[in-house]
């Protein structure tokens, strides 16, 4: 009569001869922490601009009234993706405080007028075209 603990099992993964993993460092960990921020933030923000951009796109092709409400929506998740998307800093901030200055805009005026809703569809229209045609950068190998 045999048990599982007599006999070493060949499934086992440890190796007895193999090297311990090297330890982790703690720039590892926080980059890798940023990075998760970030691809939080980025799917957080284009999923606001989208929100914000549908409800845009549905008044602007059936006539109807919207609230101010959209637009905040939609310039509050402009500058998310912005921050974590744009990679120059003086871009990024610019980007950031325009949205945020139209978001405030909005608030204080306090109602959507025609030409907002079409500079907002066209603008979206045009910025994604304009990602949309751009080439990826190849990182520079050394």
């Amino acid at each position: 009569m045999s048990t599982d603990q007599d006999e070493p099992s060949s499934a086992d993964p440890v190796e007895p001869n193999a090297p311990p993993p090297p330890p982790i460092r703690e720039e590892e960990v926080e980059e890798q922490e940023n990075r998760q921020m970030q691809v939080a933030m980025k799917m957080v923000g284009s999923a606001m601009v989208f929100i914000g951009f549908l409800q845009v796109f549905l008044s602007v092709n059936t006539g109807a009234e919207i609230s101010i409400f959209p637009m905040i929506i939609y310039f509050s998740g402009m500058a998310l993706w912005a921050y974590s998307s744009v990679d120059t800093p003086t871009i990024r901030y610019a980007v950031m405080a325009v949205s945020l200055l139209c978001a405030m805009a909005f608030m204080h005026f306090g109602e959507v007028l025609f030409w907002h809703k079409y500079m907002i569809y066209w603008g979206t229209v045009g910025m994604v075209v304009f990602f949309m045609f751009q080439t990826p950068k190849k990182p520079a190998s050394s």
